[in-house]
């Protein structure tokens, strides 16, 4: 399989989704952006990533969110070896959970 290439569109496009300030902006952004059926698409993308990372098996993942196991084990590729933005994200994510703990303590 070729590997996809980012150019100046791609671009573009990211630095706008940078440009997004609230889930509510995003909401508008993406609905408008993309169809029910992707962002559905990619949400269940997400939250399978989400759950291979609590270490969630595959087949609990599957029957949860009613994916087939290709499904999970084609995220858990991309997880485990793909460019690092699950992980990237997954890290900030955590991260930010412990700060917001920390200050309540």
């Amino acid at each position: 399989m070729e590997k996809f290439k980012f150019n100046k569109k791609t671009t573009a496009l990211f630095k706008a989704i940078l440009s997004l300030k609230t889930v509510g902006e995003a909401e508008s952004f993406f609905r408008d952006l993309c169809t029910i059926e992707e962002i559905k698409e990619m949400s269940e993308r997400w939250e399978i990533a989400r759950m291979l990372e609590k270490k969630t098996p595959y087949r609990e993942i599957a029957n949860k969110l009613k994916v087939s196991t290709t499904t999970v084990s084609r995220v858990a590729n991309w997880l485990n070896h793909g460019e690092g933005g699950y992980q990237l994200i997954l890290n900030r994510i955590s991260h930010h959970h412990n700060l917001s703990f920390e200050k309540r303590l």
